[in-house]
């Protein structure tokens, strides 16, 4: 039966990410420890990409894939660079953080009730014996997220310091560990190991036995927290909802004031996808990895037992902000990345614990569900096969998938995740195209020429016009098309000319997007570039003359040897469940499926 690990794509050196057999062998040692972690405010997930060109993944007896770039090597040396602003600890984060020793790192605001409630409470616990193997301090981000400016958060805090003079406050100003975690919500926590690799984001404040136990197992490298397995949840009754909302932790926004959240299950097809898509959609509070609505006689089930049968589909729970997004909008950001006309198959995974599903808690959400459904149809010939249910029951996934994208950049993705940063009825998708019955036809020059040069400042993003305007180059790795893998075609950002396949789209290491060939040589021109003190040959679009990036000798030598090595922002992913309604249906026998030809 296929599963991720046979089907996922492998880096640079031909390693499988998370290889299957060895996965399996996951031990539920500290099985409580995961659990109570896990059952705080929840998890945060990020999708962000390593600045690191390490490529090297190892895996441990437990199954464990350990990868360099999980997060950006140099986390901890930005740790240690930050300012530190409490009196007696030392000018900066090097003077507090001890390299041999993991790290808790807790994000907070001047502006969040829970924050400056716990402040005492993590000073108490860095001066505890009993966090002797651990680093534990704080992080602000000046500027961010609502917060005061610098100078008016020192000011603000040297008045404050003298009540917590044993916790360090480290100043974050460009707010870069923020955006790369995706924190929009305090507080919360980042547990780091001794490399510096993020092993598990909690959202919300941590207890005192989630922090002890989180300090004993620090000797461990947090290895039990990694792959240890979650407690089940199951759908409450209403009045243990009530007693949930009462006693439940509560989320504070920018603003300070609780957030009103409320929740759905989606499932959508392998669950990294949709967990870190879901989590960049702006109202997005939260977004958890599990199995839902499986064979009710199978309590927590394994991932072993689900791709086994269990009935169990690999869903996310999301939990948003409902004075900032609304139900039905939630579900538009998840038809926009499935197929709903799909059964059991989403992407290149096969089985039935990838269907896609709507699972909901609350029956005044049917309505919205079948609305949204029913409005969705009218853009399909084929019938929705979307499931919508009420959740009967969902279980967290064990930990190794949870922020699994954020862990390992390079990992599995059949999701476009740059779509969750797009509005709502501005897809960015290539404008009303001229009628084309064959292959040739749909390469025309002529039929992508009609866009508004004039225009480009606000069709574009800033990155999409630095990139095929001014000839930039986004950073390596920080791109999402570096890791997608699904069937489709990638076509010109600005003039939605078709450029290049997901057939000839390989995983080269370099960090940007790679290809071996175009889709027709006539689609792009070749230019000298003697820029950098380097002789490079630049490829530019043929009709929009858009930079796209360079083409090098050094590509796979059984696929022709070439490698077109291409800026991520220059180009729109056109997945093959929407190429026909886009105009590109003449192309869709030219994309292959088979997982295996589309990495080395």
């Amino acid at each position: 039966m296929p599963n991720h690990f046979n089907n996922h794509s492998n880096n640079a050196s031909g390693m499988s990410m998370l290889p299957f057999k060895n996965k399996m062998q996951h031990g539920r040692a500290r099985k409580w420890l995961s659990a109570c972690v896990l059952s705080s405010a929840g998890l945060l997930i990020g999708c962000q990409p390593s600045e690191s060109a390490s490529r090297v993944n190892t895996t441990d007896n437990s199954g464990v894939t350990r990868s360099r770039d999980m997060l950006p090597s140099d986390t901890l040396l930005r740790l240690q660079a930050l300012p530190q602003l409490t009196a007696g600890l030392g000018d900066s984060g090097k003077a507090i953080i001890d390299e041999d020793k993991p790290t808790l790192v807790k994000f907070w605001a001047n502006w969040c009730p829970l924050c400056l409630g716990t402040l005492e409470e993590a000073e108490r616990w860095r001066t505890d014996p009993r966090f002797a193997n651990v680093n534990l301090v704080t992080v602000a981000s000046p500027g961010h997220l609502n917060e005061k400016n610098t100078a008016e958060f020192t000011t603000w805090y040297s008045g404050v310091q003298k009540d917590f003079p044993k916790l360090p406050v480290l100043i974050d100003d460009t707010g870069t560990l923020i955006k790369q975690l995706g924190v929009q919500v305090y507080p919360s926590w980042a547990i780091l190991d001794k490399q510096g690799n993020l092993v598990h984001l909690v959202k919300g404040n941590l207890t005192s036995e989630q922090a002890y136990a989180l300090a004993d197992n620090a000797s461990n490298d947090f290895a039990d927290l990694k792959s240890g397995k979650a407690k089940p949840e199951s759908t409450p009754t209403n009045s243990e909802v009530k007693e949930i909302k009462k006693k439940g932790d509560v989320y504070y926004n920018a603003n300070g004031k609780p957030i009103n959240t409320r929740t759905i299950y989606l499932a959508g097809g392998c669950f990294w996808g949709v967990e870190a898509y879901m989590e960049r959609v702006a109202g997005v509070v939260d977004a958890v990895s599990g199995y839902a609505n499986g064979n009710p006689k199978i309590k927590d089930p394994s991932y072993e037992q689900v791709i086994d049968g269990s009935g169990h589909a690999e869903t996310v729970k999301v939990t948003y902000d409902a004075d900032k997004i609304d139900l039905e909008t939630v579900l538009d950001y998840y038809f926009r990345v499935i197929d709903p006309t799909s059964l059991n198959k989403q992407g290149n995974d096969r089985g039935v614990q990838y269907r896609t599903g709507i699972y909901y808690t609350d029956a005044a959400d049917k309505e919205i569900i079948d609305q949204v459904i029913a409005n969705k149809q009218q853009d399909y010939k084929e019938k929705i096969v979307v499931e919508e249910q009420p959740l009967d029951n969902f279980y967290l996934a064990e930990m190794y998938h949870q922020d699994y994208l954020a862990k390992n950049p390079n990992g599995y993705c059949h999701i476009d995740l740059s779509l969750a940063d797009d509005k709502l009825g501005d897809d960015k998708q290539p404008r009303t195209l001229a009628p084309a019955t064959s292959i040739t036809d749909t390469l025309k020059a002529s039929r992508y020429a009609n866009y508004n040069k004039n225009a480009l400042k606000e069709t574009l993003t800033e990155a999409q016009y630095d990139i095929t305007q001014k000839s930039g180059t986004e950073r390596a790795f920080s791109h999402e098309y570096d890791h997608l893998f699904a069937p489709g075609i990638y076509v010109d950002v600005v003039s939605g000319e078709p450029l290049f396949l997901s057939t000839d789209k390989y995983d080269s290491g370099c960090g940007w997007p790679s290809f071996t060939k175009p889709i027709d040589p006539q689609v792009i021109t070749e230019h000298k570039d003697t820029t950098f003190n380097m002789t490079r040959i630049e490829v530019r679009s043929r009709v929009a003359d858009s930079h796209l990036g360079h083409v090098f000798n050094d590509g796979p030598k059984d696929r022709g040897g070439l490698r077109y090595c291409i800026n991520g922002g220059a180009l729109q992913f056109i997945p093959v469940s929407r190429m026909s309604q886009t105009g590109y249906a003449p192309l869709i026998p030219l994309i292959k499926t088979d997982r295996s030809s589309t990495s080395m």
